[in-house]
This record gives C-alpha cells, structure tokens and sequence, in this order.
C-alpha cells in the first residue's frame, strides 16, 4: 500500500498567495517593469468580470510583467532567492510540522498545487519535497514564454494532473492511501476523493463544505 501526503501550497503550506509576490520579486530586479506590474489590475477586472478564467489571467500577468520570452538563467536565479524568502518567513509552522509527522508515518509527500512550475519547484526543493504536481509553463529556446504547457492546475484539472502523476509513477488508486489538505473550496474534487481530506484554515466556502462532508478541519499557526 502506498501511501501519499499530498498539499496544495497557496495558504495551505504557505501563509499567502505567491504570484504576485513573485512577480514583485521579478519587477524588483527591473524597475522599469513596476508601470507593467500596475497595469496588472486590468487582467485581474477581466477575470473578476468573468471574461476570461483563471488560466488566462496568469497567462496575461506573466507577459505584462516578465515579457514575452524571459531568459530561464534569470527565472532560475529569481525563484531560487524567492523561495529562500518563502521558506524562512512565510510558511506556517503546523504545515512543516505535519509534513514532518507524514514523512515520519511513511507517506510520500506530494505537492499540487496551481502555481507556475518554475518557481514552485524551489520552494518543495527548500522544503524537502521532490515530488511536484504544478502549472506547467513554456520553455522555448532558453526563454520563458507567457503560456501554460497544458492545463492550469486548479479545480478538476488539479485531480486529473495528480490521477496522470500516479499513472506515470505507477500507482494503482486501489493500492494507495491519500491525504489530500487545502485551504480552498476549488480544491473539492481532489478533498472528495481523497481517502483523508483536510481543511486548512479554510475560507468560508470550504468550511461549510467540509462540515456538509465531515472533513477534518485544521487551524494552522
């Protein structure tokens, strides 16, 4: 029986969103960027609007503030110092803890989450996480380019990423034991078919839901 631990990482492990603050930390280093990083609320009224969904939206932040083809060496560098500032100040201290007591009870610790690949995957590296199911981006010819390589991690794409990770990890669903943790409601599919689902100091949504379901409910400090 295998056994996995898996979290999402926005206000689950982490005690904020991080695009937006990655794309400070992006903007930072060029100043000239910080007029892009403003015109950013536009996107974000489209979205609010519902005239393009969430996909979209991260797609057109990107290219208004990292252009259309930002070099990798420089993303690398970027998101290596920005998960260094994530993982010392900004992760709750009950998520390394029950990543901790996982690890120690045998599970295999997953993260999934619907942020973009390239900065997620040196934040589990800091946590020790290797195991990484995230937004994939586009990379062409040493750029980054503003366009997800597939589907947007979120909602029932999120499951169907982690159902594709076990197939390629040849994991059998009747031969392993999930706990799956989140803060949002988006995250109910995945909460549903977990074997263990936990509501991290959910939003209201999710808290309704989660007492409906009888999911666990954990407050982290």
């Amino acid at each position: 029986m295998q056994r996995l631990a898996i979290y999402d990482m926005d206000k689950t492990i982490t005690r904020s969103p991080t695009w937006m603050p990655f794309l400070r930390a992006w903007a930072r280093r060029r100043p000239w960027r910080f007029a892009a990083l403003a015109a950013s609320a536009a996107p974000a009224a489209l979205y609010l609007g519902k005239r393009i969904d969430r996909a979209r939206l991260k797609e057109m932040t990107q290219r208004l503030v990292m252009g259309q083809g930002a070099a990798t060496a420089a993303v690398e560098r970027v998101a290596g110092r920005f998960a260094s500032n994530i993982v010392t100040g900004k992760v709750w201290d009950d998520a390394r803890a029950r990543i901790a007591a996982d690890r120690a009870a045998g599970y295999r610790v997953v993260m999934a989450t619907a942020s973009y690949d390239f900065y997620v995957r040196p934040i589990a590296a800091a946590l020790g996480i290797t195991d990484v199911i995230a937004t994939p981006s586009t990379l062409e010819h040493g750029r980054l380019r503003p366009r997800i390589a597939g589907e947007n991690c979120y909602g029932d794409a999120k499951l169907r990423m982690i159902e594709a990770w076990m197939a390629r990890e040849g994991i059998a669903r009747a031969d392993a034991h999930v706990r799956f943790y989140s803060d949002h409601v988006s995250d109910a599919p995945t909460l549903d078919w977990a074997d263990e689902a936990f509501a991290v100091n959910p939003h209201a949504p999710l808290l309704a839901l989660a007492r409906e379901k009888g999911w666990a409910v954990l407050r982290w400090r």
